[in-house]
């Protein structure tokens, strides 16, 4: 066969290295669109000059525009036949990446467990990120339910992987350069809040929403060279329990993100990404709202520039977040769509 019906479940093999295709150099086009697709008003993102005085050569990638284009590579050799991405963890953003650079992806597939219906089975792969040099700038482990392509195929090996529950502390910003914490111009960033400002425990109704048109996930999808068939084939898409395209999941992380500012203004980088589920699907016409809890603060070592908060921000769709959707017994409130756990820096 000359084209790719991508794999199935049956396919993979424990320890098996995955080169992905295509490279792909991300310009400050790929920044004006992401910026018109989500809205985010990080400054450090959003202007040189402002980047500049901080600490950074100039404005640095969207750190979820990095995490889109390294995951939208694996798609093809990974999560082509999937019938849901599942999780997150081990999330690590190595270092900043500027415009201009190109980058590529390599997947280890670290574990694989079948379903008891034989239908199925949960693929884990660690995937890194690297530019045009090898250097990684992004790591992260992720687990997917993939179709088998006959249910009685026989399994070689079996294994689940152990993952840790948080990425340490003394793990982030390892490759963020040294910053100069006064010169961070609190009314150019529009927030007043500096990593003292927070506590854990503390709750934040994010209080915007953003409604998804069928169009803006359409194009967010392409961006990313995300091939995946549930994203974008209406045609198959109506034989299926939903009856529609879903939306990618990256696509409501990133709205989360964007809807974040609003209290977590500073919040200015992504470090790392402990645990993500996306708890229920979205779709075109949906309204997405956000709420955050800061889990924890926590000090870097060698470093008084900036701090860390663990930060859990909680989507939902067609609901605001003023009293907190949450889980709701073993389960969630029915308007949850995504719970995310994460580190972001804040100036000092």
């Amino acid at each position: 066969m000359k084209t790719n019906p991508g794999r199935f479940f049956e396919d993979f093999r424990l320890g098996e290295t995955i080169r992905h295709a295509t490279p792909r150099t991300v310009t400050t086009g790929d920044v004006a669109l992401y910026t018109a697709l989500y809205g985010p008003r990080f400054a450090v993102q959003s202007s040189d000059a402002f980047a500049a005085a901080f600490g950074y050569a100039r404005a640095p990638l969207d750190d979820l525009l990095v995490f889109h284009v390294v995951f939208g590579k694996t798609v093809p050799d990974i999560s082509l036949n999937a019938v849901a991405n599942l999780g997150y963890a081990e999330g690590r953003f190595l270092r900043p990446v500027y415009p201009g650079e190109t980058l590529n992806s390599v997947s280890e597939v670290i574990g694989l467990k079948e379903s008891s219906n034989r239908q199925t089975g949960v693929v884990y792969v660690r995937s890194t990120g690297t530019d045009a040099q090898g250097e990684a700038v992004l790591s992260y482990c992720r687990w997917v339910l993939v179709r088998k392509r006959d249910p009685e195929a026989a399994i070689a090996e079996e294994a689940v992987p152990s993952l840790a529950k948080a990425v340490a502390p003394q793990d982030l910003a390892r490759g963020l350069p040294p910053l100069n914490a006064q010169a961070y111009d609190l009314g150019l960033a529009g927030s007043p809040h500096r990593f003292g400002d927070y506590a854990a425990g503390e709750r934040i109704d994010h209080v915007d929403g953003m409604t998804v048109e069928e169009a803006e996930h359409q194009i967010a999808t392409r961006l990313f060279q995300n091939t995946a068939k549930v994203h974008f084939d209406g045609f198959a898409a109506k034989d299926t329990r939903f009856g529609k395209r879903l939306i990618y999941g990256g696509h409501v992380i990133s709205l989360a993100r964007a809807l974040s500012f609003n209290g977590l203004g500073n919040a200015f980088s992504i470090a790392g990404i402990n645990a993500g589920r996306h708890v229920a699907p979205l779709f075109s016409g949906d309204t997405v709202y956000a709420w955050s809890e800061v889990l924890a603060t926590a000090d870097l070592p060698g470093r008084n520039d900036v701090g860390a908060l663990r930060l859990r921000t909680v989507a939902t769709k067609n609901q605001p977040c003023t009293a907190h959707p949450d889980k709701a017994g073993e389960g969630y409130d029915p308007a949850v769509i995504l719970d995310l756990d994460y580190w972001a820096l804040m100036p000092r």
